[in-house]
């Protein structure tokens, strides 16, 4: 500010506060003591170099630059339901019993090829790591394969892989898997999808379901076609020609070439010598290898490659983008590593317990309450579902994203993690695992053993989704004797309250010759030469209003203040 470290704390001293020469101030106080010792101050703000990447990421495309991009899938299953067999016969080797030869040791992703159009396949691990890919910010999936064999039907991991698929918000198609055995019972498990708000197509659904026996092959030329024609509907496009950004999938260090990681491109090119940053690693790109390990030059939108020249391995569901130079590479990831940063860049960050939940309602930034049912028997969670679906408001409600019977596990956690859910557990517990990975995430499990103190904590949670009604109280009116202009502040109106109490953070209508004006902020009040926090009744005092300095004498200033009044569902 230019001014000696006593005038400062002096100011500060007058306004009642205590300081020392080495205390700290925030910006307003700053500002506040500018103002009173009429100086011109400049706040300097540490450059952000994660602000800056993401505003030069933020570019609105220009629609006739996107182009169609193959759909990239993801197929998920309980683990016995032939989801291995599947990806074999799409990939046409022999996966089960060829591992040796390395074909999926490290394979993360691959294409292939149906009527001159490519589609891209994901292969995780199962709907666990799915899950928690998408808690990390990393939706890389267009449209899921659900494997369901016809000859057990819909599993509990079959509902889970159900449930995230439908918190990812993509579309699925079934592959109804094992129909040519002879115990297969397709229309108890058409009934069991439904039932798991799954309706089929052939029941006036919109859910595809492809019979398909992948030992056989049969049907998986049914499958390909049936997510070329989903992705048609949903007109999957890309801009190729900007720099790359995109997802990496997973990464390891070879002994010969260093780090390697399997990368997806989302929009942009990559190319061979291109500059990246990938969660807090960096590197030219020295070699692109496609997924037959062949060398390629350059990767466009959907395409899974791996890339040779980054300096660390990076994390599952980092992201990654192409940069300018070493330099700003250099910076990010130097930042990243100094902040312990190897998330994704724009990881979701959404709230994980009920208390976290409010606080962005109260921001504005949520409406529902996702919530994950887990109890002890079916009945009782068919009396949870229907004592939270009595809750009903245009503005809020209960988002169930899945229900389950049995002891909250960790597919349940990671599922919360990536949705941002409260997990209700009622007269069950968490397994040991499920539990550790709950304190680890901080996700919220809410145990209970009585029905209406769910509904009652329930209940308030949604009324705390509510926005506050807002009500205006009058607290104050007085009337402009004089005024006083001041070029560094603009017009003063020397005023006296003739009723209640004018406080400094009351909003001020202005009203002449019985017409309103408008309604301003105070940006100074003050009695004789003090600032001061309010008047009173038969005190005169000096108000200056932010954003209006037009006032004039005989002005009568209605003071006002706005409550928020908490609402309840009825």
């Amino acid at each position: 500010m230019g001014r000696p470290a006593k005038s400062l704390i002096s100011v500060l001293f007058q306004q009642g506060r205590m300081a020392s020469i080495n205390d700290a101030i925030d910006e307003e106080t700053a500002q506040e003591i500018a103002l009173e010792l009429e100086v011109e101050l400049t706040i300097k703000r540490p450059r952000d170099l994660e602000a800056e990447l993401v505003a030069s990421l933020e570019v609105e495309e220009d629609p006739d630059g996107l182009e169609l991009r193959p759909p990239i899938v993801t197929i998920l299953g309980h683990v016995d339901h032939g989801k291995t067999t599947l990806l074999d016969a799409i990939r046409s080797t022999n996966v089960v019993d060829g591992e040796a030869g390395g074909i999926t040791q490290h394979i993360a992703a691959y294409q292939v090829l149906r009527n001159d159009r490519l589609i891209t396949f994901v292969d995780t691990p199962g709907h666990a790591a799915f899950g928690e890919m998408r808690a990390r910010g990393a939706n890389v999936t267009d449209i899921v394969v659900l494997v369901v064999a016809a000859d057990d039907g819909v599993m509990p991991q079959t509902v889970e892989c159900i449930s995230h698929a439908r918190a990812a918000g993509v579309p699925v198609i079934v592959a109804l898997n094992k129909t040519d055995l002879p115990e297969s019972n397709i229309d108890k498990i058409l009934a069991d999808l439904a039932a798991n708000e799954m309706i089929p197509v052939e029941w006036g659904g919109d859910v595809e379901v492809v019979r398909t026996s992948a030992l056989k092959g049969d049907g998986v030329d049914d499958l390909l076609e049936t997510i070329l024609l989903t992705a048609e509907l949903h007109e999957l496009k890309a801009n190729a020609e900007r720099n790359a950004t995109g997802l990496c999938l997973e990464a390891f260090r070879d002994e010969g070439r260093g780090s390697l990681a399997w990368l997806i491109v989302q929009t942009g090119t990559l190319s061979k010598g291109d500059v990246i940053v990938c969660g807090a690693g960096y590197g030219r790109v020295r070699a692109i290898y496609n997924d037959r390990d062949e060398l390629i030059e350059e990767a466009g939108p959907s395409t899974p490659v791996r890339i040779a020249g980054l300096d660390q391995v990076p994390g599952a569901g980092d992201h990654f983008h192409v940069l300018d130079g070493l330099d700003q590479a250099r910076d990010v990831a130097e930042l990243r590593r100094e902040r312990g940063r190897t998330e994704t860049l724009l990881a979701s960050g959404r709230p994980k317990t009920m208390e976290e939940i409010l606080e962005a309602a109260r921001a504005g930034e949520a409406q529902d309450l996702p919530l994950i049912l887990k109890a002890d028997t079916p009945g009782s969670i068919e009396a949870l579902r229907g004592e939270l679906g009595r809750f009903e408001h245009p503005e809020v409600r209960v988002q169930v994203l899945h229900h389950g019977v049995g002891g909250v596990n960790e597919s349940d956690v990671m599922l919360a993690v990536a949705s941002g859910a409260i997990i209700i557990a009622f007269h069950v517990v968490p397994d040991e695992n499920a539990r550790l990975l709950a304190d680890a995430e901080s996700v919220d499990v809410r145990r209970y053993d009585v029905i209406y103190e769910v509904v009652d904590h329930i209940k308030a949670a949604l009324e705390g989704l509510l926005a506050p009604e807002e009500v205006e109280v009058s607290t104050g009116r007085a009337v402009v004797l004089q005024t006083f202009h001041i070029s560094r502040y603009g017009t003063i109106a020397g005023s006296r309250v003739l009723n209640g109490t004018i406080g400094r953070n009351d909003r001020i209508r202005v009203i002449r010759n019985q017409t309103v004006l408008n309604d301003y902020p105070i940006a100074s009040l003050r009695n004789e030469k003090d600032d001061v926090r309010e008047v009173r009744r038969g005190m005169e005092c000096g108000i200056r209003l932010d954003g209006f300095n037009d006032i004039k004498e005989g002005d009568e200033l209605q003071a006002f203040r706005i409550d928020q009044v908490k609402r309840t569902l009825e």
